[in-house]
């Protein structure tokens, strides 16, 4: 069995991880092709929950650092993309780019200061972060516009775009659809740099600060360097998560990065499997997908509708303590137990 699957499988990483992407790729376009608006969007937040939980996949997972801040490092890109957006002259791309450099600069700061902590004092560090930024735009209320935040254009497809969806779909290009392809390529582009660099010299090492930080320093390893690394590609993901969200809700305010935001995102890293970037969609889909299930559950089964949502999280809550409980390496662990466990089984027989 493990022969065959080897033969199947190129030898190169980089090659193996374009075909996953490709794949990943075909099975996008065939979700938002076969679903409605309102599951495109879904699919849309989905995208920028899962790109910020893929670069604190990075930070958490395999450096080890614990972060509650990384929906005020979303922040720092929405409104980065909002203020670019306003004129009308700057490409959404540029702005997206431009809210992950910006952001990744935050990181060099940020990173700099934990680099330093450890444990609960980078945790509480990180949350006081998460609490200050969003007050910055209640501060700056000229150029941030305060409590009521900055709305966002929405960009339109260039007509290249619009035509290839035409031509290879025969469909036409909604606004929630599009936006939900921008969010899913930029998540594809990330896992293809992230997956890269996790399986390379300095995903290595970054593990192996994680699992002996003295064994790694007298390795010759500069500890403060690579956790400063890992927040700033952390934080560009973060940054990247940010220009999406702007974009699919038209809106940089402070009420959408509350401490609620840097949690779930913790949240969803832990239960799909630290370290995991595939664990890292998952839980970014529970995050989704499971509060509106269960909302509709309480009230197809009598409950009202202010009862079935706060049924809703208290359900996630279970979910994550089952998951701890049976599978502390998250759902993705649980999964390739058992996946070795069948290989050799089947190599047994």
């Amino acid at each position: 069995m493990r022969a065959v699957l080897r033969r199947l499988v190129p030898r190169s990483l980089l090659l193996r991880n374009l075909l996953g992407v490709v794949a990943g790729l075909v099975v996008v376009v065939l979700v938002l092709e076969t679903t409605s608006p309102f599951r495109n969007s879904q699919f849309a937040t989905m995208s920028y929950y899962a790109i910020a939980a893929a670069g604190l996949t990075v930070l958490t997972g395999l450096n080890g650092q614990i972060s509650l801040g990384h929906g005020a490092l979303m922040a720092v890109g929405a409104y980065t993309t909002a203020l670019l957006l306003q004129g009308g002259s700057v490409p959404f791309p540029l702005a997206m780019l431009a809210a992950a450099v910006v952001t990744a600069l935050v990181g060099v700061v940020v990173g700099a200061a934990a680099a330093r902590l450890h444990g609960p004092y980078l945790a509480g560090a990180t949350l006081a972060l998460a609490v200050g930024v969003p007050g910055l735009a209640i501060y700056f209320d000229g150029l941030l516009g305060g409590e009521q935040g900055l709305s966002v254009r929405s960009p339109r497809p260039p007509g290249w775009f619009a035509d290839a969806h035409y031509f290879l779909t025969a469909g036409e290009l909604g606004g929630a659809k599009y936006l939900a392809y921008i969010g899913w390529i930029t998540l594809l582009v990330v896992v293809l740099l992230l997956a890269n660099l996790m399986a390379g010299r300095y995903g290595r090492v970054w593990r192996a600060v994680r699992d002996d930080e003295v064994a790694a320093e007298l390795a010759g390893m500069r500890l403060g360097g690579l956790r400063i690394l890992a927040f700033v590609v952390s934080a560009a993901c973060a940054g990247l998560a940010g220009a999406v969200l702007a974009m699919v809700v038209r809106l940089a305010a402070p009420s959408g990065f509350t401490i609620v935001l840097s949690l779930s995102l913790l949240t969803a890293v832990v239960v799909g499997g630290l370290g995991s970037i595939p664990g890292a969609l998952l839980g970014s889909a529970l995050l989704v997908f499971l509060p509106p299930a269960v909302t509709n559950l309480g009230t197809g089964a009598g409950l009202t509708g202010v009862q079935a949502a706060q049924l809703a999280p208290f359900v996630y809550g279970v979910v994550l303590v089952v998951v701890m409980l049976l599978a502390p390496g998250g759902v993705m662990g649980l999964l390739r137990r058992l996946w070795r466990r069948g290989i050799n089984q089947g190599g047994s027989t």
